[in-house]
C-alpha cells in the first residue's frame, strides 16, 4: 500500500527510538498499532455502508446483468473472429498444398442463358387494346 521495505521499517524504528527513547518506545507501538486498528475498522465498516447502499439501489442485478452480456458479447467476438479467419486458413492451406507446377483450376464455362439478358418483347397488338391503350 505505501511501498515501504524492511530498510525504511527500520531506519523509522531506529530514529524513533532516538526521538522517544527506549522508555517510552512500547507505549508509541501501542497506540501505533491500536490508531491502525480504528482506522481499518471505520474503512471496512464504510465499505460495507457502501455496498448495502449498493445492493439496495439494485446494483448488484445491474452487475450480473452487464457481466452476463459482457460474457455474450465476447463469445459473439469470439466466433465472428473464428469466422472470419476461417476462410483465409483454408485459401493459404490450399496454396501451401498445391504442388508448384499445378496450374489453377479453370472457372467453368457460363450457360448462354446466363450471359445474355432476355430480349424486351414489345406488346402484341391485342394486348395494348385490352389494356386500354
Amino acid at each position: 500500500m505505501f511501498d515501504i521495505g524492511w530498510g525504511e521499517l527500520f531506519l523509522i524504528g531506529v530514529v524513533a527510538l532516538i526521538v522517544v527513547g527506549p522508555k517510552d518506545l512500547p507505549a508509541l507501538f501501542r497506540t501505533l498499532g491500536n490508531f491502525t486498528g480504528k482506522a481499518r475498522g471505520m474503512a471496512r465498516e464504510f465499505q460495507r455502508s457502501l455496498e448495502q447502499a449498493a445492493n439496495e439501489a439494485g446494483m448488484s442485478d445491474m452487475q450480473k446483468s452487464l457481466r452476463s452480456l459482457d460474457q455474450s458479447l465476447n463469445a459473439a467476438t469470439d466466433s465472428a473472429r473464428k469466422f472470419a479467419t476461417q476462410p483465409m486458413r483454408t485459401v493459404v492451406k490450399e496454396a501451401v498444398m498445391k504442388p508448384a507446377g499445378e496450374a489453377p483450376p479453370a472457372a467453368a464455362p457460363e450457360p448462354a442463358a446466363a450471359r445474355e439478358p432476355a430480349p424486351i418483347q414489345a406488346p402484341a397488338e391485342g394486348e395494348e387494346r385490352a389494356a386500354g391503350r
